[in-house]
C-alpha cells in the first residue's frame, strides 16, 4: 500500500530569484598581476641573454690595443675594423669558405628533410610488415659505429667524396635519431583516417605523402631542418679529414686555420721581428669577429624556421 504525504512547498524559496551559477576559474589563467611579473621576468632574462652577444658584437669592432688594455666594455673607447678587415682581407679565402658553406648547409638540410621524412613515413605506417626491421636498423647504428678508420676508408675509398662539397655536408645528411623522432610525429599528428580517406578517393602513396602529411608534418619536419642545418653549418670535422685543398674548405676550418696562424706568429714574435708586424696582427678581436661571422646567420635563420613552426601546429583536417 503506497501512502503519498504532499510536501508544502516553501514561500520564500520561491519568490527568490533563481541566481547564475558561479563561474569556476580556470587554474591554467594567469591572474594580471602575476602575468605582469612573469612578463618582467621574461623580458630581463631575454636582456641578460642579449648581453653577451652585444659585448661579442662590440668587442669584435674594438681596436685590440683597447681590448688589451680597457678589457670588455659595453662601449669601447676606441673602434676599429681592423678584425673584420683581416677576417675578409685574405684574397678570396673567407669569401669562398662563406659560399662554400652557405651551399653545403643548405644542401645538406634539403637532404636531410627528404631522407629522414621518406624513411620515417613507412615507420610509421601499421600496414608496413617490415617496419620492425628497419627500425631497428637504424636504431642499431645508434648504438655502435665502425669507427674512425671505417669512416675515412668508406667516404675516401668507396664513395669518393674527398676534396668536393659533397664531403662539407653528405655524411652528415642523414641521423637515425631524426628518423625515430619523425616516425614517433608522424604516428601522433597525422591520423590513419586521412590516409584511408586519401587511398578511398584514389590518391597513391606518394601523393597522400606530398599533399596530405608532409603539410601536417610542418612542425616536425622544420625541427629536422633547423638542427641538421646548425650541425652542418658548425661542422669542421669532415672538411679536416676529407678536405686538402683550400678552395673547398667550409667557415669554419678556414677561420680554425687562421686563428692557429695568428697564434703561431704570437707565439714566435721574437723570432719574427722586421718580418711580420705583429702590432697589425689581432687576436682576441678577431676571435670576437670570428664568432659573429659565424653565429650571424643562423640566429637570422630562427624567425624563418619559427614562422613555420606556428603554420604547421594550425594546419590539420581533423579538429577535436
Amino acid at each position: 500500500m503506497n501512502i503519498n504525504i504532499p510536501l508544502k512547498a516553501d514561500a520564500n524559496l520561491l519568490d527568490k530569484p533563481i541566481l547564475p551559477k558561479k563561474k569556476e576559474r580556470d587554474m591554467l589563467a594567469l591572474s594580471p598581476t602575476a602575468n605582469a611579473v612573469l612578463t618582467v621576468l621574461l623580458g630581463i632574462c631575454c636582456i641578460l641573454m642579449l648581453i653577451p652577444i652585444y659585448v661579442i658584437v662590440i668587442a669584435s669592432l674594438t681596436s685590440e690595443a683597447s681590448l688589451v688594455a680597457d678589457g670588455y666594455q659595453l662601449w669601447p673607447k676606441e673602434f676599429s675594423g681592423m678584425a673584420y678587415k683581416f677576417l675578409f682581407s685574405q684574397g678570396s679565402i673567407v669569401i669562398t669558405a662563406y659560399k662554400n658553406t652557405i651551399i653545403s648547409t643548405v644542401a645538406g638540410t634539403a637532404l636531410a628533410v627528404l631522407m629522414v621524412g621518406l624513411y620515417a613515413y613507412p615507420l610509421s605506417r601499421d600496414n608496413f610488415k617490415f617496419k620492425g626491421f628497419f627500425t631497428f636498423f637504424a636504431f642499431f647504428t645508434m648504438l655502435f659505429g665502425g669507427g674512425l678508420v671505417a669512416y675515412y676508408m668508406v667516404t675516401r675509398q668507396i664513395l669518393q667524396i674527398q676534396n668536393s662539397l659533397w664531403a662539407l655536408f653528405l655524411p652528415s645528411a642523414f641521423s637515425p635519431f631524426w628518423v625515430i623522432v619523425m616516425r614517433t610525429f608522424y604516428k601522433s599528428n597525422v591520423p590513419n583516417e586521412i590516409i584511408e580517406s586519401a587511398r578511398i578517393d584514389g590518391a597513391n602513396e606518394w601523393r597522400t605523402l606530398f599533399q596530405i602529411v608532409m603539410p601536417l608534418a610542418v612542425p616536425g619536419l622544420a625541427t629536422v631542418a633547423l638542427f641538421s642545418a646548425i650541425g652542418i653549418w658548425n661542422n669542421f670535422f669532415n672538411c679536416l679529414i676529407l678536405v686538402d685543398e683550400a678552395k673547398y674548405y667550409s667557415l669554419q676550418f678556414t677561420i680554425y686555420t687562421t686563428l692557429n696562424n695568428i697564434r703561431f706568429l704570437l707565439e714566435n714574435a721574437d723570432k719574427m721581428q722586421g718580418i711580420v708586424n705583429m702590432s697589425q696582427l689581432p687576436s682576441q678581436t678577431f676571435r670576437m669577429a670570428m664568432a659573429v661571422v659565424t653565429v650571424g646567420p643562423i640566429i637570422f635563420a630562427y624567425p624563418f624556421f619559427q614562422r613555420y613552426f606556428i603554420r604547421g601546429l594550425t594546419i590539420g583536417a581533423i579538429k577535436g
